[in-house]
């Protein structure tokens, strides 16, 4: 990973594309999306990548609408045009945000966003965000007053995995007065956020009251604070290579052992528990209880099946492993997607995975028996379809208990249909009708891919 410095040029198209270089050993190859809210910060940051010398032949931008603000429509409809301007492809995503007790708006709204944005992300893709020094500052004020760890004050790293690509904060090195002067300078349009007033929100407190204090007594407080975050951050690195090797010693498949985990000491045991919980995409539970994982939930009888919950997850103890569990939100479940094979050969489940059609001169699948429109759903139940020529109908749960099929798998198979009958399940059985037999003269099979772990996974 580069680290984050000030560079010797101001910013500029020509900056940016340098940064983008020392961050992405692969620019300008791999494709690139812009989280564009339409402020200033991701305006400059579009606005930019666009007018690059070596603009990426894969550039596109993503505005996720909360629909928590009156105006939130006309911010989609601005965004629209301004990407429309710059010659960007832009795809607006409508967000529903959770109010759970306990949680803020602003974190519930930041994490459906992040959610959206990587479901939305294509294997490789690197996200782009307009975060800079200052929202680097107001991090590691807000992680220092919640108590946070080595893993919170290291803030907002420069580049990390999100989805199934990577989430890249290019402009970290910079502050919102040059991203400013460079927008003002050439006339852009933005939109701005009345909640960014309200100063009952901590982050908005901090930037209206206490940032502006401690920049009059301390000009380089946020270039100071950065660089702590990077020594925090890595801190970070080497209690995470700690934990890998912990992890492995005490992994017993997708558990731990918990005999494995007592032979080590309390701070490891939380450690590594702390490790194997982010692993799997999951938000880490507070240190309370972490050490409450680490120690009574260790020390229990064998029989008690004692567990440890926090938000939607939970750690389980069943005899001598523990496993990870976490209940899979509906509002979460895949939508069904209409798919044209013949326009594109791909079709991707979102929070799902993506299905392929690739051409194969023995393959199972008849491609003049496919119908020109499908649909891909997830299962529903009573599912049916004949997988033996002349044979008898079977029901896809039937099926999926022969063959084995974990029941965490099963949620997230995509089904092929035409119109109400079942085609295929994912590239594992297809209906005789679609079956290539010896006059099939175009022939194909099925590939399908699913998507990284979710939070949401099964892990026992």
């Amino acid at each position: 990973m580069a680290r984050s410095r000030r560079a010797p040029a101001s910013f500029g198209p020509r900056w940016l594309q340098e940064r983008l270089a020392q961050l992405l050993p692969q620019f300008p190859h791999l494709p690139l999306c812009v989280a564009f809210s339409g402020g200033l910060d991701s305006t400059a940051l579009l606005a930019a990548l666009a007018r690059m010398p070596r603009r990426p032949r894969k550039l596109r931008a993503l505005h996720v609408d909360h629909g928590l603000q009156p105006r939130s429509r006309q911010w989609s409809a601005h965004c629209r045009r301004i990407a429309h301007a710059l010659g960007v492809p832009l795809a607006v995503r409508r967000a529903r945000v959770p109010r759970r007790r306990g949680e803020s708006l602003e974190a519930a709204a930041r994490a459906v966003r992040y959610r959206l944005l990587g479901e939305a992300l294509a294997p490789g893709e690197a996200l782009l965000t307009a975060h800079h020094l200052d929202d680097q500052l107001e991090t590691v004020l807000l992680q220092l007053l919640r108590g946070a760890g080595i893993a919170g004050l290291a803030a907002m790293p420069e580049v990390a995995p999100l989805a199934r690509g990577l989430l890249v904060r290019p402009l970290l090195p910079l502050t919102r007065r040059e991203l400013a002067a460079w927008v003002q300078a050439r006339q852009l349009a933005f939109v701005e956020d009345d909640s960014n007033a309200q100063r009952q929100l901590d982050r908005n407190y901090l930037r209206l009251e206490v940032v502006p204090q401690i920049r009059a007594r301390w000009p380089a407080a946020a270039t100071t604070v950065a660089r702590a975050a990077r020594h925090a951050a890595a801190a970070q690195r080497l209690l995470d290579a700690l934990a890998a090797a912990d992890l492995a010693r005490a992994s017993w498949g997708a558990m731990l052992a918990a005999g494995a985990l007592r032979a080590l000491t309390l701070e490891r045991r939380r450690n590594v528990l702390r490790f194997w919980i982010t692993q799997q995409g999951l938000q880490a539970p507070p240190a309370s209880l972490l050490t409450e994982m680490a120690g009574p939930l260790l020390a229990a009888r064998a029989d008690a099946q004692p567990f440890v919950a926090w938000g939607e997850a939970r750690v389980l103890r069943q005899g001598e492993l523990l496993c990870l569990q976490a209940q899979r939100d509906a509002a979460t479940v895949p939508a069904a997607v209409q798919w044209r094979w013949g326009g594109g050969r791909s079709c991707r489940l979102a929070g799902s995975g993506t299905l392929a059609l690739q051409n194969d001169a023995r393959g199972p699948l008849d491609l003049d028996a496919l119908p020109p429109r499908l649909l891909l759903r997830p299962r529903r139940g009573g599912e049916r379809l004949r997988p033996v020529r002349g044979g008898p109908r079977r029901t896809l749960k039937s099926l999926l208990q022969e063959a084995g099929v974990p029941a965490q798998q099963r949620r997230s198979l995509p089904l092929v249909f035409a119109g109400e009958q079942l085609l295929a399940v994912a590239d594992l059985w297809l209906d005789e009708s679609v079956q290539a037999g010896a006059a099939s003269r175009r022939r194909a099979r099925l590939r399908w891919t699913p998507e990284r772990p979710t939070p949401r996974r099964q892990m026992c």
